[in-house]
């Protein structure tokens, strides 16, 4: 059997795939994983470069990258921090939320076909244990 990196590389490309190509059919298919570093952790009332940076694990200038492309392709806007005026929060558009919740719907339900092939009890414990290992 594969080591554990192996093992989270197949289901991440494997995951990837089924999302952007579902994603690709319902109006979004501009988008590409790597727009998942901002657009996975991106809040609906927005959120800054820092703390997307701090979610995804990508540098501050990956991010910024991906933040410029993604305004560019009218998912995102960069708005004044009311909470700190020198900050600014990015914000999906409605494009960006439209693709938001697509894609939460989507993964609801690769969730609910992986629970069904392993089942629900097996699926809900590697969820748990998981996150758990992702986490540490």
């Amino acid at each position: 059997m594969a080591d554990v990196g192996v093992l989270s590389a197949h289901l991440l490309a494997s995951f990837q795939r089924q999302l952007f190509g579902q994603m690709a059919t319902q109006g979004h298919d501009r988008l590409r994983p790597r727009h998942g570093a901002v657009m996975a952790y991106l809040d609906r009332d927005g959120t800054r470069a820092s703390e997307l940076s701090e979610r995804s694990g990508a540098h501050k200038q990956v991010i910024g990258t991906l933040v410029d492309e993604l305004e560019e392709l009218g998912y995102v806007t960069r708005r004044p921090d009311p909470a700190d005026r020198r900050a600014k929060l990015v914000v999906p558009t409605e494009l960006g939320l439209d693709q938001m919740t697509k894609a939460r719907a989507f993964i609801g339900e690769m969730e609910r076909r992986y629970a069904e092939a392993v089942g629900e009890d097996r699926f809900a414990t590697f969820k748990a244990v998981f996150a758990e290992i992702a986490g540490s």
